[in-house]
């Protein structure tokens, strides 16, 4: 089993990658292998509405020069699926946008491609914001028809600087918990 997270912080080393290595910790004392994909720094812009993908339906976006292809296509070889973002004005960073709008699209009309795989989403916030970015994110699995894992409460955490979030051990917890839970799952859809 594989499970790819695809952090959205502009800090590749930063608290929400902080927050998906703790799920991951879990996921791999079950056996699931796990690959962290950061977008900080990658030029990722957003979709242009040119409707090349609903013609082709070939499970690829027509933009060239950057790697939206290349999570498309890890994506489709997960069977789980992570997304994971700090809190920008209480929705997720603009790369994590640009992400689910063109993957979002790309499997949706080529046969809806990440149907049954597993998703969670991961939040780290300053304050506040969290809940509306954690559903943006639940709603890109929603809508691909994919399974969203729970935790023992909302996958977030409260973090400024670097390290905030280890702090926050309730949220620590809710990321082991939410990895436990996702190995389950995916042991369960395995059947």
């Amino acid at each position: 089993m594989y499970v790819v997270a695809f952090n959205g912080s502009p800090r590749p080393g930063g608290n929400t990658a902080r927050m998906i290595r703790e799920v991951f910790g879990a996921l791999e004392a079950e056996g699931v292998r796990t690959e962290m994909i950061s977008l900080a720094g990658k030029r990722l812009p957003g979709c242009t509405a040119c409707g090349d993908c609903i013609q082709t339906k070939d499970g690829r976006c027509s933009i060239e020069g950057d790697a939206l292809n290349e999570y498309v296509e890890k994506m489709v070889r997960a069977d789980g699926i992570i997304l994971g973002s700090p809190t920008y004005f209480s929705d997720v960073t603009a790369e994590m946008k640009a992400l689910i709008d063109r993957a979002g699209f790309v499997v949706r009309v080529s046969g809806d491609l990440l149907r049954r795989k597993v998703g969670a989403a991961v939040v780290v916030a300053r304050r506040a914001g969290t809940t509306h970015a954690f559903d943006t994110m639940n709603h890109f699995f929603l809508i691909s028809q994919m399974m969203v894992c729970g935790s023992s409460y909302w996958n977030m955490g409260i973090g400024l600087a670097e390290g905030d979030v280890d702090k926050d051990d309730e949220a620590m917890e809710t990321m082991r918990t939410l990895g436990q839970n996702m190995a389950w799952l995916l042991k369960k859809l395995r059947g």
